[in-house]
């Protein structure tokens, strides 16, 4: 998963927990100055799209003269709040929810054939799957209903990283190409990302899996290409089956804080020279690190392979670790 949207938990930007929705209607929309107009930066991107690879019809439909940006998309770019918002406690109650969990628990069993035989073929344990589509979309419910093309063709045009959604864009238009989903149901967030598993278009290009085999990589609406597209994403970023996320520990009061963070990584045995009490659940040469995603005085985290997982799909201390206690409570 491609992290789009500067250093905060992408939760807050694409999906809806409201949060944006209140800041955006105090925030003006304005483009930045541009040197070219829209109309003849839209003409350079139709030239580029078809030098590209994508057909003269498609790049007509997709990209029409009549096409604008979407005011919408440029507030919600400007409204995104800062770091330190909202506590990681308060994240953590509305993330790991009793009725998440009692969703998520329902929904292994609804579909627990299907969750472990993708389990076995990618070596990722199936709560991980489900934790992952319960946070990103609430299980399918909410994958955003704003037309993905659009977005990007804004957000390519009237942000500082134009470059990056130029290229996301032009992924776009080829998953249309390939018939994995038409124009008028390519849906997502306001960022561009994309279906239950919330895939940028250069994720879903390298991840995304027809595992029912009807010639569609179909994250939109096919529950088993989303869990296989998943379970991809972490297998293909070398998750390891029979390692956790993490496991908290109990730093004692002399407990060096400038040890903590993602950029030291130790061994176990270093760790527990240091006076963590770690279970041996780790390999002895991993290399771990020690986490605070609320801060100093709160719950403290020992993280492996896995959690660095995590946060390459989504940059957030906060996003991993609730992803990983939703994993733990969904395997409970």
């Amino acid at each position: 998963m491609v992290m789009v949207l500067k250093h905060m938990p992408r939760k807050w930007v694409t999906r809806g927990l409201s949060v944006l929705s209140v800041l955006a209607v105090c925030v003006a929309f304005s483009v930045p100055a541009r040197a070219e107009s829209f109309d003849i930066w839209l003409q350079g991107l139709r030239n580029d799209a078809v030098k590209d690879g994508i057909s003269l019809t498609l790049v007509e439909r997709a990209l029409p003269y009549t096409l604008t940006p979407d005011d919408r998309v440029i507030r919600l770019d400007h409204a995104q709040p800062e770091s330190g918002m909202i506590s990681f406690k308060r994240y953590k109650s509305l993330i790991v929810s009793s009725p998440r969990l009692r969703e998520g628990r329902d929904k292994i069993l609804q579909y627990r054939h299907l969750l472990r035989d993708i389990s076995r073929s990618y070596g990722v344990p199936m709560q991980y799957i489900v934790a992952l589509w319960g946070m990103e979309t609430t299980y399918g419910r909410y994958g955003g209903n704003f037309e993905t093309i659009r977005s990007l063709v804004t957000l390519a045009y009237a942000t500082d990283r134009r470059a990056f959604f130029r290229r996301e864009l032009l992924d776009a238009l080829h998953i249309i190409a390939e018939g994995n989903i038409s124009l008028r149901q390519m849906k997502g967030s306001w960022a561009g990302a994309m279906g239950q598993c919330q895939f940028m278009p250069s994720s879903y290009m390298k991840y995304a899996r027809d595992y029912n085999k009807d010639g569609k990589r179909d994250i939109w609406h096919t529950e088993a290409d989303v869990f296989a597209s998943t379970a991809a994403y972490l297998a293909d970023n070398g998750w390891q089956m029979n390692e956790p996320w993490g496991v908290r520990v109990f730093p004692s009061k002399n407990f060096n804080p400038n040890l903590i963070g993602m950029n030291i990584k130790r061994s176990p045995k270093f760790w527990r020279r240091h006076g963590l009490r770690i279970p041996r659940v780790f390999p002895p040469n991993e290399a771990l690190s020690v986490v605070q995603p609320g801060g100093r005085g709160y719950k403290t985290y020992v993280v492996g392979t896995n959690y660095r997982i995590l946060l390459q799909w989504n940059n957030s201390t906060y996003f991993a670790t609730a992803v990983g206690l939703l994993a733990d409570g969904l395997k409970s």
